[in-house]
């Protein structure tokens, strides 16, 4: 797994500051919210423009990689982040910092999606290897975010923006000088790929069980810090690396284990469950800001699962390409990601701030019984490419001639084991 070419750390690099960026607003999030005078809804906003551009923006990230390659994209999203993150930091008001951080939204969909398939095209060691390094920069990643903007925002709100934008900046620089260009994939894709995509149920149904999921995670990491009382951005930031080194522990050491002894499908249900535990804790006691700190911290549990899980079926099962199965999967799921703050804000205020966290136990309930529809699906699909050995990857950045795709078809035969034909890109 360590063993990698210098172009897979180096997008794995810029992947860490990235998912860092998430966390370094949210112990700076009340402090925003008193001195720029902005309503629990209105502080929301700064994840839902940013989640929801990202959303959109993913359905044009295929079109754009597969013309000017994967390098490029990730320069251009980089660019984008470095710009829109210093820009949020010199923001006179909140109106002004939302519209930043849709900037700092697109730039993200442009990065995220291509680094996925940069890191899966260019990786040794198979599919798994590849998401288990991303999934290890992303948690690494939601780990240090918190603390480090803890203490950048305890000397000034402004600071965690301002942090992000060196740091990509760093990333950009060792993009550009390690990753080569290539195309995502053997032909130009069109801007309508990724919605065709889902009209294939296995990744239909795992993309619609991410964006329950999604709702769930974003009520946890952009409305729970405006109601644990924490005047301290540093306190704030711990409480939040606490999640963090759970997320990152059980993204990357955890879950391949469990999921190899039982099964994805058994494991995802589990881990959901859990989760929903967890969430009608805090539902109940939400006013309790002890309870709060505690329930955050331990849905780091679920969350690191959920996360490697869930990406490495949508890898696994999707009957397309890899760039074209990660926008459509990152489009549907991060529309969950970016409504969710913004719905909790707005019936935390109206109505209780209990009714946040049971809607968020609403959709994992709903997750639960969407994923125990599917199983035969998504673990036919599974075992099918793995059955294939599918260690030929399609050509998503690195320098490999084209190779075998895998196509799955949705439905499982009488032996319960997914259909497929192998082509050449």
């Amino acid at each position: 797994m360590f063993r990698q070419p210098k172009a897979v750390w180096a997008v794995a690099f810029a992947c860490v500051i990235s998912f860092m960026g998430i966390g370094f607003v949210d112990p700076i999030l009340p402090a925003i919210g008193e001195q720029m005078h902005a309503s629990h809804a209105q502080v929301e906003l700064l994840f839902t423009s940013y989640l929801l551009v990202t959303a959109v923006a993913m359905l044009g990230t295929g079109w754009v990689s597969s013309r000017i390659g994967g390098k490029r994209t990730l320069i251009l999203g980089l660019i984008l982040i470095v710009v829109f993150a210093a820009l949020a930091g010199f923001s006179p008001t909140i109106g002004a910092m939302v519209g930043f951080r849709a900037g700092w939204g697109l730039g993200n969909a442009l990065f995220i999606a291509t680094s996925l398939a940069v890191i899966v095209g260019s990786a040794t060691g198979g599919v798994r290897g590849a998401i288990a390094i991303y999934e290890a920069a992303m948690g690494v990643g939601i780990a240090v975010g918190p603390l480090l903007g803890g203490l950048l925002g305890s000397i000034g709100w402004e600071w965690p923006f301002f942090g992000v934008s060196v740091l990509m900046l760093i990333g950009l620089v060792g993009t550009s000088v390690f990753v080569t260009n290539a195309p995502t994939t053997t032909h130009k894709l069109s801007l309508s790929a990724p919605l065709k995509a889902l009209r294939h149920k296995g990744l239909l149904m795992l993309s619609l069980v991410a964006l329950l999921y999604n709702w769930a995670f974003f009520t946890v990491l952009a409305y729970a810090p405006l109601q644990m009382g924490m005047s301290s951005a540093v306190l704030l930031g711990l409480v939040f690396f606490g999640w963090g080194i759970l997320v990152a522990i059980f993204a990357v050491f955890v879950a391949p284990r469990l999921e190899r002894r039982f099964g994805l499908v058994p494991v995802l249900v589990a881990a959901f469950a859990f989760l929903t535990v967890d969430m009608a804790v805090a539902a109940i006691w939400a006013d309790i800001p002890a309870v709060l700190i505690v329930t955050v911290i331990v849905s780091g549990v679920c969350s690191g699962l959920n996360n490697t899980l869930v990406t490495q079926a949508v890898m696994e099962v999707a009957p397309v390409e890899r760039p074209v199965a990660s926008a459509s999967y990152s489009f549907v799921r991060f529309l969950g990601g970016g409504l969710a703050p913004f719905v909790a804000g707005i019936v935390g205020t109206a109505l209780s701030v209990h009714v946040p966290f049971w809607i968020a136990v609403g959709a994992l309930l709903i997750a639960i019984v969407l994923l125990l529809a599917s199983r035969k699906l998504i673990t036919a699909g599974v075992a099918a490419a793995e059955a294939a050995d599918e260690e030929v990857l399609p050509i998503a950045a690195g320098d490999s001639p084209a190779e075998p795709v895998l196509l799955l078809h949705d439905e499982p035969t009488d032996q319960g084991v997914a259909t497929g034909t192998i082509r050449t890109q």
